[in-house]
Order: structure tokens, then C-alpha cells, then sequence
């Protein structure tokens, strides 16, 4: 539509048209500087336009109608929408996406050249993707940006709903005026926030008046080739348009019932409605429906996917049985041809024991032992001995009844309902992924920590173990489901702490704490991430086996343990309590009293009792003074053929950085390695700090306590994965996939293999000097699921006495990197003196 200025020309022209009918419709003019504006009859026939009525002046320029109403021009006065009809009254929303609405455009670009500087032709097919009720984002490397135009008449807003899970995509959300300048705009509002799997949040922006250019943006980052899982949008809603001439039909599978509503309702579940609806239709009772359908379907016949199998509580006489139910809501028709019946229900059988800790009563109900007591799950509670404590924590194995500090949820991509559902269903002796309402629901357990006490006997320790959780999985899966194990700190930040995809045998998973914070850890499950109408893949399941969490506050105990004692000539009469050891010391086995750990050992973090729980230092290490880690002091002596050469390492105690690349992947992404290395000295302390800035920049409101804990790495070496700024568009450089690769200095020795770790010293040049290379051997043991026994890390360093400058970092040419041991030389200059 373009609007006529001058209200003067258009009477002439249409003076001079021949009459051939009075149709019409109004319009307003542009305002002018005033504010004000006319309203003039728009012929839907330019060959009609006689007889029309005169221009009149309009409203105000920042009228607006409440919402629920529109502007009728014949009298310009607020209007009531219709029933089967809806308005935002100065705003519009976009919540249907069947198809991209008209307006929106979704835009593809690829601004990095490849590895031979030629340009991408890869992205002519990537878009924003609609699916129903969401619009899915690019799964690929491509930068898309879905764009849409407003004119605003006054200062408003824009929101809307998204899902954000993973951080191998880059989401950012800013505006540009006609001009195509973007608006100035904080980084927190620019970045989006991540959320957790399944949940929608939502973000909001202030608007200026005039033109407003939105643009969603997303670029996927596929370092390792791993699949990323996309952005989903939903829900658009800008204010601040002058007017709404009309109001907006509830779209299929929706109504509103009463005139002047301002949004409409889905319809229930086994009814169905058409475009603009008042009310919904029932389904006939040989078809159904889910929340929001526009059409029914036929009910097929029940089959094995429509029901699954639970255990009931254990009943007076201390029995349970397996029970057979239907996937609620139950689409599926039992008398018809080919239908399956449910299941007769299992035989009567006796129930699994208690969970340590535990004690059975006799209407066969397990509680919890009281304070200062232990069961092993089968026996009463007793108290600890003289000179113990009990063992504090979580160990659950036997699954008859959910623990009280678990529960089970599910979560929809697209939102239908699945709330009523168990995500997770108990099994005796495991606990498995329940029936869910469709293939792509994500399955929700979680368990609440309220936070980690240690032992009286390590309560004077400094290590940076507080607790560990453990525990042991398995997945049986024929599509791309994918098991995640999740971390909500201080109720402030969730985050994805590892992730398994596919099928995994059996095996075991130990997450250490290292801060005390209150903690909600939580195990999600999705069949498939791709939408699905039909259920497929209801027999891949992920099965727990069991969990066990260490030193819970409010724990309780299956074993008790040997604590420290007050000395004899401390200790009062008839009294034998529990003391802290101090830092680096442990418990002396025939005298329960604290002993210091000897020079160059380490205290384990997890067990005092005992000269054995001092380990030793490698090789060229020494220990710190409170016994709790190993170090290089930055130097190093070695004897060869009745020679001794000292190595004078003090140049490397600053941290360094080595930025490998640039790196491409498979879709020609430009990439950077980047390595924080603290080598040696900082008495112990791990120094190479590495921080996902993209990360950082979108939840610096959630509190730096949360922040620290979830973006920051503190590690002997550290890697960050960079996207340079030139390339993508972006304002800076962005940081992100930020690993530890080293929290233990294992030792320091000219060999090339150190607890099981090798230096493959194929890899680099010959040393032509006559000075041994030293090998700095490193382990991060944290196991991810690439890397079952954690990763390792290498540096070498070799002395050149023939250079004059600071040396060099590098890596093995033409070498793969791999994600469980890293290489690193340090060529550099050394003060080595024979001895």
C-alpha cells in the first residue's frame, strides 16, 4: 500500500476517474509534524472513485485501542474483536508457523572464505525451518538470520519465547534502523541467555519509534562434528504499532469464545477447530486429538508402543509386582482387528532391599537412619564406634520407590503435554526412562543436594574436593537419542556437564565438586531431537543403575570411618569426639592421632586414614605445604654417565598462551585453538585461566558466584576454542568450549612415558643439542565421553644454550590434536649448568 500525501491530488485524481462503483476503505495519511494525520477512502478499484467521502481529519498519531479491540475508520472508535478473533490492541504477535509469515525473510551467508580462500556456495539451502509451532534454527555452520521490518509511531518493545540448549550455536538478537545502523544495544541484551533442555524462557527488547530492522542471528560452530541442537522461536509479539485496523483470526486448533479478547486458547485435547473458530468441535469417538490440533485423526490399533511397564510400592507384606498401563493420553483402539491387549499383571514377588543408609520398618517402608547411625540397608541402624564418624551421603541402588529428593518430569519441544507424565520410571533393581508423550520429549530426573560437609576428620583440609557424584548408565538406542548430565548451582545457572549420544555400554561416570554450593543435578533423555507425528522409537530407554553422591549434608550413613582423636593429654575424661586434622595431615592408624603427611606426598582428597592415603609426588615435583598438590618449583636436575645437569626453568613460571590454527571445519569454518600453560611455580596453584566470553557476556546477570563456577576454567593447561572476529561479522573475538587439560601435575622426567601417558616422541625433531629434553607430564581426570579415563596433556621442553631470545611454543606438525592427549614443545632458552 502506498499512501498518498497530499490529501489534494487524490480528490483530483478521482474526480477525473470514471464512477464505476462505491467500494472503498479508509486509510490514514503520514503524520506530519504536528501529530496529526487525515483519513481518506482508499477505492479498492482505482477506476471507481467517485463518490467518495471527503478526507476528514483522523485521530491522534499515538492513539492506540486497548487490547481485545481494533479501530473501526468508519467512526474511528474502538471496536470489540469478534469472537474466533483476537488483538494486541497497539502491538502484533506472530505465533503461528506453519510457514514463515509474510514479512519475515530468513537470510544465509557465509563470510568466511575456505582453506583456499575460495567462497562457500554451502549455505544456498540453510534457513530458519518452520515446524508448526516453532520456528527450528540451522543446524549447520552457515550464519542464518531471520529479519524482520516494523514502523513504529512510539517507543515499544519485542519479545519472544526461545529455547537455547546448546553453545555450539551462537544466538544473538540486535535491531538496525532504516539506515542500517544497529542500535546501540548492552551485550547482555545481545547475546541470549542459554537455557535448559526442554524449557522455553524469554527475552525483551525496547524499541525505538520509527523503523525497527530485527534480526534473530544464529551461527553454528561444529568443531568435532558433533551434532548441534537448534535454536526454536516462538511467540514474536512487538508493541507499539499506532493502531490495529483489525483484528486477528484464532488460527486452526485455537478460539476465543467471547468478543474483544486479546489472545486466543488451544483447543482440548480430542477437539479440533478451523481458522477464526468460536468454539472447538469434538473429535468422533474413533478419532482423536491432541491441545491445539486443527483436524482429528483415525485411532490406530493399540500396539506395544502405546504402553509400558511400572513396579508398585511395596505393600504390607512387603511384596511388589509389575503392572502394565497405557501411555496417557491413550490414542489407540483395544477391539479392533490387529490390536494388542495390555499385559496381564506380573506375579506377587518379594521387594528389593533398602538403600544404605536405610532401615526397613515393619509395613515394609524404608527411612532414613537417624543422626550418628548406620544400616547397610539390610540391618537395623547402629551407632558408630568410639574413635568413627558415619560416612555422610547418597547411595542409591535399589529403586522400589522414588528417593524423596528425586523427582521426575517431562518436558515438550513444542510444548503439548507431557506434564503428567513420568520422564523416568523405577525398576527394582535400576531406574529407566519412562513411556514420554512423543519421541522427541525430553525425560527430566533430578536430584536435590543441599549442599557438601566433609568429614570432621578433612573439615581442616585445603583441597578443592568437597564431594563426587557417581554413578552408573547404560543406553539402548536405534536413533540419535542423546543422555544428558546436568548442573544447577545455587539455583542460579544450569549447565550441561557431559552428554553421551547414541548407544553406551554399561559404564560408570564421577563428577568431582569442587566448590560447596547447594546443587540440583539432573539426567535428561530425548529419543530423537528431530519432530515427530508418529511414536517410533519408544523402546530406547537409558537405564541408572545406580547413584552415589559423597559427603551430603544432610546425608546419611551406610558405613562409619576412623577419625582423629585429641591427643591423650588433651582429651577429658570418658571423652572421645572427632577433631579436624589440620591441612596435609592424616590419621595415624594405632594412635588415632594426626600425623603430617611426608615431605614431597599429597593427601588424597578422599581418604585420611592412614600413612598410605599420602601419595608421592612424581618424578621432578615437589608437594605444597599443605600436602594437597603437586608442582613444578622451576627447576629440574638430571644425572646421565656420571654428569648432572640443573635446569633452570624460572623464565616459565609466567602463564603463556599458544594459539594453534587457523583450523577449518568441514563446512570451512575458520577456527582457533587457543592453550593457557602455567608450567611450573605459583606454589601449586593452577594459574591458565580460560573463560567462555559469549557465555559470560549473556548470564553476567545471574551473579558472578554462578558465573565463575560455570564459565571459567582453572587448570596447569587450559583450551579454548576461538572464532576470530573478521570472519563471522561478530564485534569481537568469541570464546567458547573452554576445557581443562591438565588440574594434575603427575611429574617431571626426561623419560618419554609417565603413568601410563606416552610423549610420542615420533612426532617431533630430533634434538641435536646433547641436552635431554624434559617432559612435564599432566592429567585432567575428569572422564567425558570421548575420554573414559580423562585427558592428558605433554610438554617437553628443550633447552637450545645457543639462542638468545625467550623460546617458542609449538605443536607436532601435521598431527592430528587429539581430545584425550594433548603435545606440546617449549623450545626455549635454559640456564644449565653441570655440575
Amino acid at each position: 500500500l502506498s499512501i498518498i500525501l497530499d490529501v489534494g491530488c487524490l480528490v483530483r485524481l478521482c474526480s477525473l476517474l470514471d464512477s464505476f462503483g462505491t467500494d472503498y476503505y479508509y486509510e490514514y495519511t503520514e503524520c506530519d509534524s504536528t501529530g496529526s494525520r487525515w483519513r481518506v477512502a482508499i477505492p479498492h478499484n482505482l477506476g471507481t472513485c467517485s463518490a467518495l467521502p471527503t478526507p476528514t481529519r483522523g485521530t491522534d498519531c499515538s492513539f492506540s485501542c486497548a487490547a481485545g479491540e481494533f479501530l473501526e475508520m468508519s467512526a474511528q472508535q474502538c471496536t470489540p474483536c469478534a469472537a474466533g478473533s483476537y488483538s494486541l490492541g497497539s502491538g502484533v504477535r506472530f505465533d503461528q508457523w506453519d510457514t514463515i509469515p509474510s514479512g519475515f525473510t530468513s537470510l544465509a551467508t557465509y563470510m568466511d572464505p575456505g582453506p583456499s580462500g575460495e567462497d562457500s556456495q554451502a549455505c544456498n539451502s540453510s534457513s530458519w525451518t518452520p515446524q508448526g509451532v516453532y520456528l527450528e534454527s540451522s543446524r549447520d555452520e552457515c550464519t542464518v538470520s531471520l529479519v524482520y521490518a516494523v514502523h513504529l509511531e512510539k517507543q515499544g518493545s519485542v519479545s519472544f519465547s526461545y529455547q537455547y540448549p546448546d553453545n555450539n550455536i551462537f544466538f544473538e538478537f540486535y535491531v538496525q534502523n532504516e539506515q542500517c545502523q544497529e542500535m546501540a544495544q548492552t551485550d547482555d541484551r545481545k547475546w541470549i541467555k542459554l537455557t535448559t533442555n526442554g524449557e522455553w524462557d524469554t527475552h525483551t527488547v525496547n524499541l525505538k519509534s520509527g523503523t525497527n530492522i530485527l534480526y534473530w542471528r544464529t551461527t553454528g560452530i561444529l568443531v568435532g562434528g558433533k551434532m548441534v541442537k537448534p535454536v526454536l522461536l516462538r511467540n514474536i509479539q512487538i508493541e507499539g504499532v499506532a493502531y490495529t485496523s483489525e483484528c486477528f483470526l484464532c488460527r486452526s486448533g485455537w478460539f476465543s469464545s467471547a468478543p474483544g479478547s486479546s489472545s486466543c486458547q488451544p483447543c482440548p485435547r480430542n477437539t479440533s477447530s478451523n481458522k477464526g473458530a468460536a468454539s472447538c468441535t469434538p473429535c468422533p469417538e474413533t478419532q482423536y486429538s491432541h491441545e491445539g490440533w486443527s483436524q482429528c485423526k483415525e485411532r490406530p490399533p493399540c500396539s506395544e508402543k502405546d504402553y509400558f511397564q511400572i513396579h508398585t510400592a511395596c505393600d504390607s507384606e512387603g511384596k511388589t509386582q509389575v503392572m502394565y498401563r497405557w501411555v496417557e493420553p491413550r490414542i489407540c483402539e483395544e477391539n479392533v482387528t490387529g490390536a494388542v491387549a495390555l499385559p496381564p499383571t506380573g506375579e506377587r514377588e518379594a521387594c528389593p532391599p533398602c538403600n544404605p543408609g536405610y532401615y526397613n520398618t515393619n509395613d515394609s517402608t524404608c527411612f532414613p537412619c537417624p543422626p550418628g547411625t548406620h544400616s547397610d540397608g539390610t540391618s537395623v541402624c547402629e551407632e558408630c564406634p568410639a574413635g568413627t564418624e558415619p560416612v555422610l551421603g547418597y547411595e542409591y541402588k535399589w529403586w522400589n520407590v522414588l528417593p524423596s529428593n528425586m523427582k521426575t518430569s517431562c518436558f515438550n519441544v513444542g510444548n503439548s503435554k507431557c506434564d503428567d507424565m513420568n520422564g523416568w520410571e523405577v525398576a527394582g533393581d535400576h531406574i529407566h526412562s519412562g513411556a514420554g508423550g512423543s519421541d522427541n520429549d525430553y525425560l527430566i530426573l533430578n536430584l536435590h543436594v543441599p549442599g557438601f560437609k566433609l568429614p570432621t576428620s578433612l573439615a581442616g583440609m585445603t583441597g578443592t574436593e568437597f564431594g563426587r557424584i557417581t554413578f552408573v548408565f547404560e543406553t539402548i538406542c536405534s536413533a540419535d537419542c542423546e543422555l544428558y548430565f546436568m548442573m544447577d548451582v545455587n539455583r542460579k545457572s544450569t549447565t550441561v556437564v557431559e552428554s553421551w549420544g547414541g548407544s553406551k555400554e554399561r559404564q560408570s561416570y564421577t563428577h568431582i565438586m569442587t566448590r560447596n554450593a547447594s546443587i540440583s543435578y539432573t539426567w535428561a533423555f530425548q529419543r530423537t531431537n528431530q519432530a515427530q507425528d508418529v511414536r517410533r522409537y519408544i523402546s530406547d530407554v537409558v537405564i541408572l543403575y545406580s547413584v552415589s553422591v559423597t559427603n551430603v549434608q544432610d546425608g546419611v550413613a551406610s558405613a562409619c570411618r576412623a577419625c582423629a582423636l585429641l591427643s591423650q593429654s588433651s582429651q577429658r575424661s570418658g571423652s572421645s569426639s572427632c577433631i579436624p586434622c589440620p591441612a596435609g595431615f592424616y590419621i595415624d592408624r594405632d594412635t588415632n592421632r594426626c600425623q603430617e603427611c611426608p615431605p614431597n606426598t599429597y593427601l588424597s582428597g578422599h581418604h585420611t586414614y592412614g600413612e598410605d592415603a599420602c601419595l608421592p609426588c612424581g618424578p621432578g615435583s615437589k608437594s605444597n605445604k599443605e600436602h594437597s598438590r603437586c608442582y613444578s618449583d622451576c627447576s629440574f636436575s638430571h644425572t646421565e654417565n656420571n654428569r648432572t645437569l640443573t635446569f633452570d626453568l624460572s623464565s616459565l613460571s609466567t602463564v603463556a598462551s599458544l594459539t594453534i590454527g587457523p583450523s577449518f571445519t568441514s563446512k570451512g569454518t575458520k577456527y582457533l585453538h587457543v592453550f593457557n600453560v602455567s608450567l611450573c611455580g605459583h606454589q601449586g596453584k593452577m594459574a591458565a585461566v580460560c573463560t567462555d566470553n559469549v557465555t559470560d557476556l549473556a548470564n553476567k546477570d545471574m551473579g558472578s558466584d554462578s558465573t565463575q563456577f560455570v564459565n571459567s576454567v582453572d587448570s596447569f593447561i587450559c583450551q579454548s576454542t576461538i572464532i576470530p572476529a573478521d570472519g563471522r561479522g561478530f564485534r569481537m573475538a568469541l570464546a567458547s568450549q573452554s576445557i581443562s587439560l591438565a588440574d594434575t601435575f603427575l611429574g617431571a622426567t626426561v623419560d618419554s612415558d609417565l603413568d601410563g601417558i606416552n610423549t610420542r616422541p615420533e612426532l617431533f625433531s630430533d634434538n641435536s643439542k646433547g641436552i635431554p629434553d624434559i617432559n612435564f607430564f599432566y592429567r585432567s581426570t575428569q572422564a567425558t565421553g570421548s575420554c573414559e579415563r580423562g585427558r592428558s596433556a605433554v610438554m617437553t621442553i628443550r633447552c637450545n644454550p645457543e639462542k638468545t631470545d625467550r623460546g617458542q611454543l609449538t605443536v607436532p606438525r601435521y598431527t592430528h590434536l587429539s581430545d584425550c592427549l594433548l603435545n606440546i614443545t617449549c623450545l626455549t632458552v635454559c640456564s644449565t649448568s653441570p655440575v
